[in-house]
Formats: C-alpha cells, sequence, structure tokens
C-alpha cells in the first residue's frame, strides 16, 4: 500500500534532527571505483541503520529475533518456490540466522556474498534444468501430483529432486495451458466462440512458470498447414514451445538483474523488519516513486516493456509527446537511442532500466529513436521531450441521471501532489474542482469512490476532507515523545453540503482511510463498502540519502521511506490494523482472504489517544435510516447473496493446492470448476442499466482525444455493471431531503484515557 507522506515539509523538524545528529558521522567524502563496491554496500547499510533509528516512530531492538525475521523474509524473496537452493544451501546460510544483526551493525557483508553468488550458480543450473525438461514430449496420462504450497514444502535435497521438482512445476504449466488449447480448438469446430476461456496457467504459478501465450496466439495456432485440427502431439508441442519461449524470457530478466538489484533486496528484507511500510528506494525505484505519487515524469510518454534482447513499445501515453507526435505506434521495437545530435548508442541486450534512463530526459531536449516499425521498416523518429501526465493517476468524474434526479461519481485513485512545484497539479485542488463542476451540472448528491486507493500526501486529505465541512479537525497526528499535532481544515466554506456517500474497500488505505474516518466521525456522510478498510494508521517521510554524504564519485545512495508517526482519527481511535469499518458493509469476492495491515507479521500495534473536539453535522435527518434502509436491501438482494457465496468459495479454492498431472483427471477438475464458476457469471454479467455521462468540458476534450474517449467509455460501462456504485446511489436517493440546510450545533465529544496496546 502506498504510504501518506509530506516529504519532509510537514515533518521537517524530526528530519532536521537526524540530518543534524549525522553531521559527524556521515560528513565526509566517498571514493570508489565503477565496478562492484563493498565499501558503498557498507556505507548504505551504516546510512539505513542510522536513519531508522534516529528517524523512526517505534525502532525495533536489532537483535537476534530482528534477524530471524531478516533472514526468513529475505531467503523467501530469493526463492519464493523453492526452485533453485539445495537443502544443503539452506543448511549453509541458516547458520547466519541469528547473526544477520551482528553483521549490520558491524557492516559485515559475508551472508549477502554467500547468498548471492550461490543464487546466481543455482540460476545457470536451472537454465539448464528447464531446457532438458522441455525438449521431450510430456506423458500426461502417468497418475501424478504437484502441490503448489511452496511456503510448506520442503527444499529439495538433491539436484535430481530438484529437476523433478522443475518437471512437475513445469508440467502443470503446460499441461494447463495445452488443455486451453484442446478446448478453443473444440468450441471453433463447434462454432462456439467462448469469450469467457481463459488461462489458468497465471493463476496456477504466479512465480514465473507460466505459459504468457494469449488466447488471440492459440487461435493462431489450432489450425494445421492443411487447414485441418491440430493433433494432440501438434498441440502438445506448441505448448512447450511457448513455455520455453516463456521462460527463456523469464530467465533473459533475470540475467538484467545486478548484483545492485540483489543487494536492494536484502536492504529492504532489513529495513522492513522496522515496519512493513519502511523501505528502501535505490536511485531509480525513488524516481518511480516520485512519478506514482505526483502522476508526472518528464520523457517522450511511452510505456516499454523487454521482449528477450530487444525493446518494444507497449503504449503511448494520451497527451505525452510521443502520442501527440503520431510517429510512434505500440509494437514498435526501438533498436537505437541519440540524444540530439549525438551518435545513437545500440540498444539491443540492454537492460530494460538502461533503456529507460537514455529515453528519459528533461523537458524541451531532444532524443532520437532508431525504431523497427511494425510494418518491418527503419525509421528514426526525433522527439521533443516534455512534462507527460499518467492520466490514470487523476481525479475524475461522471454524472448520471435516475428517475428524474441527478448524481456525480467522483474516482479518486490517488492522493497525488507534486512536491517540487506548489502550482503544480494535486488531489485536493482537482477534487475541489471535480465537487464545483458537478456543482454546475446540477447535481443533487455525490459518490465519491476511494476504493483500491493506497494513498498518497496528507495535506491532501485535509483539503479532500474540508470540502464538506464547515471547519473542524481532520486528522490527529502522534511521533514519538512528542505531543500530538491536530490538523484542521480551516476553511469556513462548504464546497458541498448534499448527500455524500464515500465507497471504500479493503485496499483502501492510508489517505482513504483518513478522509473515511473524518466523514464517518463528523456523521457527513456514509462510508460503504468491505467490512474494514486496509489499516494502515502510519505516516511516512522519504528521506534523501545522499544528504548525509557530502560527496561521492559513486553516485546515487538512494532514499529511505520511513515511518515517523502514526495517525489517528478526531475520536481518537487508530486505523491501524482496524482501519475504518464500513457503515453499511456490502459483500466483497475477497472478504475472507487475508491480505490486510493485520496480517503482516511485524505491523505496527492498535492504540489511541484523546479525542479532538468537532462539531457533528447535524443536517443529517435521514442518516441512520439511510444506512438501516441499505442494509435491508443488501441482505435481501440475490446479487449480493450470490457475491457471499463466491466469496465463500474464492476461500476454499485458495486452500486448495494440489493438482493432478494426468490430463483426464486435470480436465476433470478444471471441469467441476468451470460449472461452479458459471454459477457465478451473473455477477461478471450484472448491468443495472443507467447511463453514465461525462462533464462538459471533458466531452470537448475528448473530441480531439480518442484515448480519452475510448478510456471514459470503458469506465462508464464498468460503472452501470458495479452493483456496488448502484447501491451508494440508492443511498443518495435515500438521503434526498426538501429540508432547509441547517448549520451544524456544536457537539462537544468527551475526551477519554489514552489505552495503550
Amino acid at each position: 500500500m502506498d504510504t501518506i507522506i509530506d516529504f519532509m515539509k510537514r515533518n521537517y523538524k524530526i528530519i532536521i534532527a537526524v540530518v543534524l545528529l549525522s553531521v559527524s558521522l556521515f560528513a565526509f567524502k566517498i571514493n570508489s571505483t565503477k565496478s562492484v563496491d563493498p565499501e558503498k554496500d557498507k556505507m548504505l547499510l551504516e546510512l539505513l541503520t542510522f536513519v531508522i533509528e534516529k528517524g523512526h516512530y517505534n525502532p525495533a531492538t536489532i537483535d537476534d529475533t530482528f534477524s530471524k525475521g531478516i533472514y526468513k523474509d529475505y531467503i523467501e524473496a530469493l526463492d519464493p518456490s523453492k526452485r533453485f537452493f539445495l537443502q544443503s544451501d539452506i543448511d549453509e546460510f541458516s547458520k547466519y540466522e541469528t547473526l544477520l544483526d551482528d553483521e549490520l551493525l558491524n557492516k559485515d557483508l559475508t551472508f549477502f556474498e554467500l547468498t548471492y553468488n550461490r543464487l546466481m550458480k543455482r540460476m545457470d543450473e536451472g537454465k539448464n534444468l528447464y531446457k532438458d525438461i522441455l525438449s521431450a514430449p510430456f506423458d500426461y496420462s502417468v497418475n501424478e501430483t504437484f502441490n503448489t504450497d511452496y511456503e510448506k514444502a520442503p527444499y529439495a535435497k538433491t539436484v535430481a529432486e530438484l529437476k523433478e521438482r522443475w518437471r512437475k512445476q513445469i508440467k502443470l504449466s503446460t499441461l494447463s495451458s495445452l488443455t486451453d488449447r484442446q478446448k478453443i480448438q473444440e468450441n471453433k469446430e463447434k462454432g462456439i466462440v467462448d469469450k469467457d476461456n481463459k488461462s489458468t496457467s497465471d493463476v496456477l504459478n504466479p512465480d514465473g512458470i507460466i505459459d504468457n501465450s494469449n488466447d488471440s496466439e492459440k487461435d493462431k495456432t489450432d489450425k494445421s498447414s492443411d487447414g485441418k485440427p491440430k493433433t494432440f502431439e501438434e498441440l502438445e508441442k506448441i505448448t512447450r514451445e511457448s513455455s520455453m519461449k516463456s521462460l527463456d524470457e523469464y530467465f533473459g530478466f533475470m540475467k538484467d538483474l545486478t548484483r545492485d538489484d540483489w543487494f536492494s533486496v536484502y536492504v529492504n528484507s532489513i529495513t522492513s523488519r522496522f515496519d512493513p511500510h519502511t523501505n528502501y528506494f535505490p536511485p531509480e525505484e525513488k524516481e518511480r516513486f516520485d512519478v506514482s505519487i505526483s502522476g508526472k515524469f518528464e520523457g517522450i510518454g511511452a510505456r516499454l516493456q523487454k521482449k528477450n534482447d530487444l525493446t518494444e513499445i507497449t503504449d503511448l501515453i494520451s497527451g505525452g509527446p510521443a502520442w501527440r507526435g503520431k510517429k510512434l505506434e505500440a509494437g514498435d521495437i526501438v533498436m537505437k537511442v541519440a540524444q540530439g545530435s549525438d551518435e545513437p548508442v545500440d540498444i539491443v541486450g540492454m537492460r530494460l532500466d538502461d533503456v529507460v534512463k537514455k529515453i528519459k530526459g528533461p523537458k524541451g531536449s531532444e532524443v532520437r529513436l532508431t525504431v523497427k516499425k511494425v510494418d518491418g521498416s527503419i525509421k528514426t523518429i526525433s522527439i521533443i521531450r516534455d512534462i507527460v501526465e499518467i492520466e490514470e493517476t487523476y481525479v475524475k468524474s461522471s454524472v448520471v441521471e435516475r428517475n428524474g434526479v441527478k448524481y456525480g461519481v467522483i474516482y479518486l485513485p490517488k492522493f497525488y501532489i507534486d512536491f517540487e512545484n506548489k502550482d503544480g497539479r494535486d488531489a485536493g485542488k482537482d477534487v475541489a474542482a471535480e465537487v464545483e463542476s458537478l456543482k454546475k451540472a446540477g447535481v443533487n448528491g455525490i459518490v465519491l469512490d476511494v476504493r483500491d486507493d493506497g494513498g498518497g500526501s496528507l495535506s491532501t486529505v485535509v483539503d479532500i476532507a474540508g470540502l464538506f465541512i464547515e471547519q473542524g479537525p481532520i486528522v490527529q497526528i502522534k511521533s514519538a515523545g512528542r505531543k500530538k499535532e491536530v490538523l484542521y481544515d480551516r476553511d469556513k466554506k462548504i464546497e458541498w453540503d448534499g448527500p455524500l456517500v464515500i465507497m471504500v474497500n479493503s485496499f483502501s488505505a492510508s489517505a482513504s482511510e483518513i478522509l473515511a474516518a473524518a466523514i464517518q466521525d463528523y456523521k457527513r456522510g456514509i462510508i460503504i463498502g468491505s467490512k474494514q478498510t486496509y489499516g494502515k494508521g502510519t505516516v511516512q517521510n522519504v528521506i534523501d540519502l545522499n544528504s548525509f554524504v557530502r560527496s561521492s564519485t559513486e553516485g546515487d545512495f538512494g532514499a529511505l521511506k520511513t515511518t515517523t508517526q502514526k495517525f489517528y482519527r478526531i475520536n481518537g481511535g487508530s486505523t491501524q490494523l482496524e482501519g475504518v469499518s464500513s457503515d453499511v458493509i456490502m459483500p466483497d469476492r475477497y472478504a475472507y482472504l487475508k491480505m490486510g495491515e493485520r496480517d503482516v507479521d511485524n505491523a505496527m500495534p492498535w492504540d489511541k489517544i484523546d479525542p479532538a473536539q468537532y462539531n457533528v453535522w447535524t443536517n443529517n435527518s435521514k442518516f441512520n435510516k439511510a444506512i438501516v434502509d441499505s442494509k435491508n436491501r443488501i441482505s435481501q438482494n440475490p446479487q449480493f447473496k450470490l457475491i457471499e457465496e463466491n466469496a465463500k468459495w474464492i476461500d476454499e479454492r485458495s486452500k486448495e493446492n494440489l493438482y493432478s498431472l494426468k490430463i483426464e483427471d486435470f480436465k476433470k477438475s478444471q471441469k467441476a470448476i468451470e460449472e461452479t464458476n458459471k454459477k457465478f457469471k451473473p455477477i461478471a454479467d450484472y448491468d443495472y442499466h443507467v447511463k453514465f455521462t461525462s462533464l462538459p468540458q471533458e466531452v470537448e476534450a475528448m473530441k480531439t482525444d480518442a484515448s480519452l474517449k475510448e478510456k471514459r467509455e470503458r469506465w462508464h460501462e464498468s460503472l452501470t455493471k458495479d452493483i456496488y456504485v448502484e447501491e451508494a446511489l440508492n443511498v443518495l436517493d435515500d438521503l434526498q431531503s426538501k429540508l432547509v440546510v441547517k448549520k451544524p450545533n456544536p457537539v462537544i465529544i468527551k475526551k477519554e484515557k489514552l489505552v495503550k496496546s
């Protein structure tokens, strides 16, 4: 989940304290070469441990228990499906299980070097294993099984045992893909177009041993050269070839990872033991984080992917320079990159991160790409870099009319902000603009959808919550050993005083939870969604590690995101672990799966502090009845009953890890799953037949932006099929009132004693 941050702005005193304390330790020059530099790695460990211990809200004790946590997380991260390391490797590694705290304090890299070198060796051996396994047909008539519960599986004791695990793992993947191909071919012979047919390979093997062929590729291979349906043997061969290609690409990606990349895995196994949201960002990752939180970057606006040694354009970002130029297109292969008039550099075989570095660059600069076009021609395309905005990051809204009443739906994917430019886009200003536009459109109620919103900037939460109340506290913040700070909305203006519904789910986290909690505590709007939100009640700051070093010829040390504070509701309660409980709970297909903060072993505890003083919204005479009516509707709705039944079935399925590798038995089990899935098909097919439309300014933009038009049409279609949005609109119906809006009467909330947990 994303974090709530205000990047060294709101918490500047904490950061300054850490910086001042560090001067004597770290203000010296580091000299090193461009090759592998253990001294830089040691310096990084020293920087991280020092900054965390001085700046973290509640730093863990670095002891044997801490060491065991690092060991477990790191080994699992290196080999999650236990297909590289042997038991003898683990026996050797385990000697360090309680020594990693000492190594960390002494800046000793022995364990990392041991595991890294062994992993590289085992990966080289793994390449030979899969190539040998896929060189001959599988016998799918043999009665054997494979268990995908890797966590409980033992490590292989011998190379032969490891090869057998690889064989079964690959066989399961190819079996799944093979049966998919057979089904497509059979359906075509019957004249059936099965739009719902999807490969189960990705589900069965989330660790990289998958057949990446999509259904369209499978369609192309279901006929022999003579036009007749392919034989079983032909389909089996195609499936193995596809699996070989998939694994070649996987190992090609792994080969691109550098020692620094693996060291970052080790470092993050250390930092995450302080809490789940304390993470190290290598330079490239820090840049990606900045893009994710601001929604923009400087470059050409093209998404890339690696295909073996080649770099392919997969998508052009709407509005970006490449999109405006209309010369690049999805499917083009980038062969060379040149900066301005410089000589072009061949990028074939170059790792993707390095290609991205060459293509991105400051606004106004020129980059020349030599590309192999989809039609096979070779062209050199000049592009002037510019600011690229990732439209999917930003808020959007839509209008719907039902029974003569008009409502607005606002979707906020992230609480974004541009820390470098106070005049740049931020969620607070953008949501305010959307609310104003919806008011002009004459809406009678607003749904604010923060489902799947993992958080972002703390200041934008205060701004957004302030749109719906007269004034008052929004959130309380507490730093270690300091008095609490209360963040207020001090603007008496209410942008929207009408009916309000906030939609959440179990992936609404951090900033989303602050917003939902504030609206709930004020009784300003009704919270509907999952039983509870994610449960992240901590605040993080991103600290530039380079600020602790006077100068460095080695380059960038990256950044540390660390937990510096906890936030609390204005009623004094924490959202940590518990999240925000919905006023109206709607059945959720994933309600029974473990994926919240409470399911993380080293999450910070729940507690509470004194409440703030705030005035409960009183213009809500229909508030309680609307909640009761919604609950009654949901309990009687057959669609919601089906979703609840589906959720229980998904939970049961998630615990089933044993698969037959005998084709007839596998088909039987898959057929049983398909039959059950047919029962739940109405969930996906649901449509409550209303029309969502864009606001006037967006309608104008869509006239010249086909990509935006397509995206909005897809979104509007998804809204008409979303039963959760339908119920949110029903609640807005229930909240409608012709009563004159009254100012809220002051209600003093009594302070409660601090309860420690």
